[in-house]
């Protein structure tokens, strides 16, 4: 059906209440029980330093995602205007908007794995060898850039209002799943959505699990694309190549740095190119393959 175009200022003046903001204190005393839990029953599931570390990075991410939340809205808001259709307001189309929502959430999520440039957004969430309930605040200060990925709900024709809503219902929904505690859930939900025993996998170092269980809400994405990996032994979490430092700055920018290094000792722009885009599991055979190409040529 036809619409009418919507403007800044009637969206600005709904107000529209931040959730994850509300939510904040609930995840705040979880994570503290999580953590009593795992001191009283002697598990090596926290790292006091690690914690403290994930939630500064959080705190900052939160007041980042309130600064840039007009420049957010723009931006779905002109796509949203482009196309001449909408979709109703209903509670199906919330239903609707989730899952649509949920299969670019998948795509921008496996890219950001298979493309440093988009790794670089997402590593801090990975770079903790912990797994519980605090790694979940662990959202890089780059990753806002990732709103790219989400055009394609406003040009479906969901209202800014829905993705609003939506969007941050599907960021909730990613907090629960990182612990240790939750194994394994009854075979029909750990069929459709996404885990804290498939979300493990999606975590882990060892070579068998990596670059697999990419879903966010639902993990039927990866079971279609073919990313899909049961849990088998305790996943080793952390990166292949560890940072070992709890400065939030360090967590959040060790791999744009480590991209502009490369990128600066390049010798040529098809080097420099690969070393901003390859994929990051196979970054040392790319550096590998440019410097025997350059010792051939000497």
């Amino acid at each position: 059906m036809s619409k009418e175009k919507l403007t800044f200022e009637q969206i600005l003046s709904l107000d529209l209440p931040n959730i994850i903001l509300y939510a904040a204190p609930i995840m705040i005393g979880l994570v503290a029980l999580e953590w009593y839990l795992s001191y009283r029953h002697k598990k090596d599931y926290y790292d006091n330093k690690d914690t403290i570390a994930a939630t500064v990075i959080g705190l900052v991410n939160v007041a980042m995602s309130a600064g840039l939340k007009v420049a957010t809205f723009g931006i779905i808001l002109f796509f949203y205007n482009m196309v001449p259709w909408t979709i109703p307001n209903t509670w199906w189309s919330f239903i609707l908007c989730l899952l649509w929502l949920d299969f670019w959430r998948y795509w921008a999520h496996r890219i950001a794995h298979e493309n440093r440039f988009w790794w670089a957004t997402h590593v801090t969430h990975h770079n903790s060898e912990k797994y519980n309930w605090s790694v979940s605040f662990r959202l890089s200060w780059t990753q806002h850039i990732k709103i790219i990925f989400f055009i394609p709900v406003a040009l479906a024709g969901f209202h800014p209002v829905m993705f609003f809503i939506v969007h941050q219902i599907a960021v909730l929904y990613q907090f629960w799943i990182h612990t240790e505690y939750i194994h394994k859930l009854p075979k029909p939900i750990e069929y459709i959505f996404t885990t804290p025993s498939h979300h493990r996998v999606h975590h882990a170092s060892n070579e068998k699990y990596l670059d697999k269980n990419y879903g966010s809400t639902f993990i039927i994405w990866d079971r279609m694309f073919g990313t899909f990996m049961h849990e088998e032994e305790r996943p080793a979490y952390g990166l292949t190549k560890q940072v070992n430092s709890y400065n939030p700055i360090t967590l959040n920018f060790h791999e744009w740095t480590d991209i502009f290094r490369d990128v600066k000792n390049s010798k040529s722009l098809k080097e420099a190119y690969a070393m901003v885009f390859s994929r990051p599991s196979e970054l040392e055979k790319v550096k590998a393959k440019f410097k025997e190409d350059e010792q051939v040529k000497v």
